[in-house]
């Protein structure tokens, strides 16, 4: 079966495949979590050792998980 881009976009089936489309969903699935754990460190490094509450790397870590959640909700709905 055909990626719907790929039906879409013919020029595309030349330089693209399923495996390469599966590959970037890992490879952007990844650096999100890792992101996600990099910003967790840094919020936790900065309540113990400088006694300072990061209101930005909190949003951070709470936008990753509302949209996280929220499309994990949305498929299972609409899959």
């Amino acid at each position: 079966m055909t990626h719907p881009i790929l039906s879409r976009i013919p020029i595309l089936r030349n330089y693209v495949d399923e495996r390469f489309l599966e590959h970037r969903r890992r490879s952007s699935s990844l650096a999100g979590f890792s992101t996600l754990i990099v910003a967790g460190c840094i919020f936790e490094y900065r309540i113990f050792f400088s006694h300072i509450l990061s209101w930005d790397m909190l949003a951070v870590i709470l936008t990753f998980a509302v949209v996280k959640t929220g499309m994990c909700v949305w498929y299972w709905l609409n899959d």
